[in-house]
């Protein structure tokens, strides 16, 4: 304690002595420089000569917590090699430059340059976004609506018909959503979800029967209720398929056939279903093989026909058991994908125009569509979580670049680094069967035009989620 005491009288007796050198020797220090002077914001800023004949005075907006600047929409008729601003700045401090050449990219209608204020030896950045004064196209995906029944913490709980793996597969219109639950398949009404509410709408399971398990997977088309089952491909184990426009009333039975007779057809099917129809309910069933190696495809005539199944191998190789063939639009060209494969353009009968490479998309994207609306084009996918590394993510890609779909897909293909316009995370956990869906429905206002755009995204054990976003509107 001794020891202690003395320490702590040194210590204080050296402290006292310091304070008396510091106030003795504080003239002696050269005072802090004055720094108003060298002050460099930008106070507010004018674009002097916009618009084709060079006359329009623009004013910009700064946000000086942000070190940003926007302008309202400028006329494409601008001279934009020479584009001249005018700017109120700190005393003494001045633009770097006065004009600057701003270039656009083909098919861009936005730029961000950085402009500089100088006060030497200060300089300050501040980052000007330009845009273009052009009509807007597509969707608003800053603007959208989330209904969010998945795994995801910021919605709702994950519908409960999602877990125990019981539901491979599901549906969306854009009026119900089509739950393939196993041993309880039902609709629900996307009014109601929009609500918070869930209301089952139980399916008529009568004269439903056979199969590895009698339900499986399925489709909602245009009202029409589509269920397939898993298929042992024999006559004991046939593949079936059910119809139903009204869910109280049993279903009409539109397929019902021993896949073993078929040439060429695999020797399991039903873990995947594709229904790509037009709007008059014409087109085909598609089903891919649980090895990843063929498909089988069958005509629809007015959604109940169906008839001609026909064989034939997959059109990209190592696809898995999970893959999809869905149609573009009313066209004769189709999106083909599976968790272990690339997106592929093709043909109804398997042909491939362009296979994506494995990386520029994530090579777990699947149920792969292409969407148009308000003039621009997406291709939407959900990715499945098949390693811990991987996750259940839903992605918007703008494609909209393209003569056609090939040319599209080429372009996002060749992108350096390709980003999803939107990207919402269902969570979910690693999934040895994780059948994935996706879904759209374009709304229409009174006039016929497009007005809003409906998503969906579905996955086993991982719940489903669906989103509304409003075309794109020039507020400017």
């Amino acid at each position: 304690m001794k020891l202690t005491y003395k320490t702590s009288k040194i210590w204080l007796l050296a402290t006292f002595m310091g304070m008396l050198t510091l106030a003795s020797c504080k003239d002696d220090f050269p005072e802090a420089m004055d720094t108003s002077s060298q002050m460099t914001v930008l106070n507010s800023i004018k674009i002097m000569n916009a618009g084709a004949n060079g006359t329009t005075v623009l004013e910009g907006v700064v946000d000086e917590d942000a070190k940003t600047v926007s302008f309202p929409r400028i006329d494409p008729a601008t001279n934009f090699s020479n584009l001249k601003f005018e700017a109120s700045v700190s005393e003494g401090a001045k633009l770097s430059q006065d004009t600057y050449p701003v270039v656009f990219e083909e098919g861009k209608s936005e730029q961000t340059i950085t402009i500089k204020v100088l006060n030497s030896p200060r300089y300050r950045d501040y980052f000007v976004k330009l845009r273009l004064k052009v009509p807007v196209f597509g969707a608003d995906f800053e603007k959208g609506a989330t209904y969010d029944f998945t795994s995801n913490p910021l919605g709702s709980p994950i519908y409960d018909a999602f877990t125990g793996a019981l539901t491979r597969g599901s549906g969306f219109d854009g009026q119900k959503v089509l739950v393939v639950r196993r041993e309880a398949p039902h609709l629900l009404n996307v009014s109601e979800l929009k609500t918070g509410t869930i209301n089952k709408i139980l399916l008529n399971m009568t004269g439903v029967s056979q199969g590895t398990f009698i339900t499986n997977m399925g489709a909602q088309v245009n009202g029409h209720t589509y269920i397939a089952n898993l298929s042992g491909n024999t006559a004991a184990s046939p593949l079936k398929v059910y119809h139903w426009t009204d869910p109280a009333v049993a279903p009409q039975v539109i397929a019902n056939i021993n896949v073993g007779t078929i040439t060429g057809a695999g020797v399991r099917h039903g873990d995947n279903f594709s229904v790509s129809l037009d709007d008059q309910g014409n087109g085909y069933l598609f089903f891919g093989d649980n090895a990843g190696t063929k498909i089988l495809r069958f005509d629809v005539a007015n959604y109940i026909t169906v008839s001609n199944p026909v064989a034939f191998a997959i059109p990209v190789t190592g696809a898995g058991s999970w893959t999809s063939y869905n149609r573009i639009g009313n066209t004769s060209e189709y999106i083909f994908t599976g968790h272990d494969a690339p997106v592929a353009l093709v043909s109804e009968g398997g042909a491939a125009a362009f296979t994506m490479s494995r990386t520029a998309i994530p090579i777990r994207s699947s149920d792969a569509r292409v969407v148009n609306f308000n003039g621009e084009r997406y291709l939407i996918v959900t990715t499945a979580a098949r390693t811990g590394a991987e996750a259940t993510n839903f992605m918007v890609y703008d494609i909209t670049k393209g003569a056609d779909v090939k040319e599209a897909l080429t372009n996002l293909n060749n992108q350096p680094v390709v980003n999803a316009v939107f990207n919402y995370s269902l969570m979910g956990p690693v999934n040895t069967s994780p059948s994935s869906q996706t879904g759209f429905y374009v709304k229409k206002d009174a006039t016929g035009k497009d007005e809003s755009l409906l998503l969906y995204a579905g996955a086993n054990d991982t719940g489903f989620v669906f989103f509304e976003f409003p075309k794109k509107v020039a507020l400017d």
